[in-house]
């Protein structure tokens, strides 16, 4: 099933069970895909579009709720985070720190990597291969430390 198929039958079951969290997080997906295929790229979504659409979207909740929760806005805060689950729904499985770790090691060895110098040369291969699967604020913590 494509991505927008799922999507639309996700919203029609969220209408149905009136689910107003998962409503509000899945019509913002459905809203950030339109724009994508109406900006007159001529982009199609494919899985790579896919994953940074939603980590796109999830970047911009986050920010928000760090913001929101530093203002002691717990209400527009929670809001937040209920989106945040939804999209995280339609996200690859998160890699743990362990995972992460051997990852990066593996691409550290393969280029040959060897001091902070590096660092851009493994990070363009480290965020292409782990799109998806591990935050790039993560990785790029995890590579300096590596490197260091």
């Amino acid at each position: 099933m494509k991505f927008e198929d799922q999507i639309n039958e996700d919203l029609k079951t969220a209408m149905k069970a009136r689910n107003a969290s998962a409503l509000r997080g899945i019509r913002a997906i459905k809203s950030a895909i339109l724009l994508l295929k109406t900006d007159g790229s001529g982009t199609e979504l494919n899985e790579e579009k896919k994953i940074q659409l939603l980590q796109k979207m999830m970047k911009q909740r986050n920010d928000s709720y760090d913001i929101y929760v530093a203002q002691g806005r717990d209400d527009l805060a929670l809001v937040e985070k209920e989106e945040m689950d939804i999209i995280a729904g339609y996200l690859p499985q998160q890699m743990n720190a362990e995972e992460l770790e051997n990852e990066l090691k593996e691409i550290i060895a393969a280029t040959g990597a060897s001091s902070l110098a590096d660092l851009g040369k493994v990070m363009g291969i480290a965020t292409k291969q782990l799109a998806g699967k591990a935050d790039g604020k993560q990785i790029a913590q995890r590579v300096k430390e590596l490197l260091s």
